[in-house]
């Protein structure tokens, strides 16, 4: 009887110890699948929600850096200057200098078509537009908040939820999603 347990034993570490050995091959020979893993253990976005490497790097480079009205360098930032960096580094594009500024330059988008970049934009005890971040997928995006500057939050938490106004894509991003989407979906296609 123990030597049924043992062999049992060690051929069950013997499969983890391959699967394991398996799964770091395919990783590690593909360092954006690397990356993807990492940002979403960081920013608790599921991996294959994360289409686009580069806004994950660049939002994991201002994590925690403080909140200050009108700044714009990583000794102090606010929320639609933090917006305007991620697209002018990651998208090539500017979008404006203020939330409602940024609001006018683009389409809106329901909730429930956001895509990894869209803006999502919020009106906090207010009739106007007064904050604004960037949705990364699986309800979270990032944001330089006033209390604890750039940062995960998810969209469902009751405060988020409470003040959301609406999401919002540029045009030309629009079409540069919607390429980056069609060919993920050619690639998937293909294996």
């Amino acid at each position: 009887m123990n030597t049924k347990k043992l062999i049992a034993g060690m051929l069950f570490v013997g499969f983890c110890a391959m699967s394991q050995a398996q799964t770091a091959k395919s990783t590690s020979s593909d360092p954006d699948n690397l990356a993807k893993e990492y940002f979403s253990q960081i920013m608790g976005v599921a991996s294959n929600a994360m289409a686009n490497t580069k806004l994950y790097q660049f939002v994991y480079e201002w994590l925690g850096t403080p909140y200050r009205l009108g700044g714009d360098s990583k000794k102090g930032i606010d929320c639609s200057k933090f917006s305007l960096a991620v697209y002018e580094n990651v998208f090539n594009t500017t979008i404006g200098y203020n939330s409602r500024n940024q609001y006018a330059n683009v389409k809106p988008i329901r909730k429930n078509d956001l895509q990894p970049g869209d803006l999502v934009f919020f009106k906090i005890r207010s009739r106007q537009i007064t904050h604004v971040g960037i949705y990364l997928g699986d309800d979270k995006f990032a944001h330089a908040s006033s209390s604890r500057g750039v940062m995960v939050s998810n969209l469902n938490e009751a405060y988020w939820k409470r003040y959301y106004y609406n999401g919002g894509r540029p045009s030309e991003i629009n079409e540069a999603m919607l390429a980056d989407a069609h060919s993920d979906d050619e690639d998937k296609n293909l294996h």
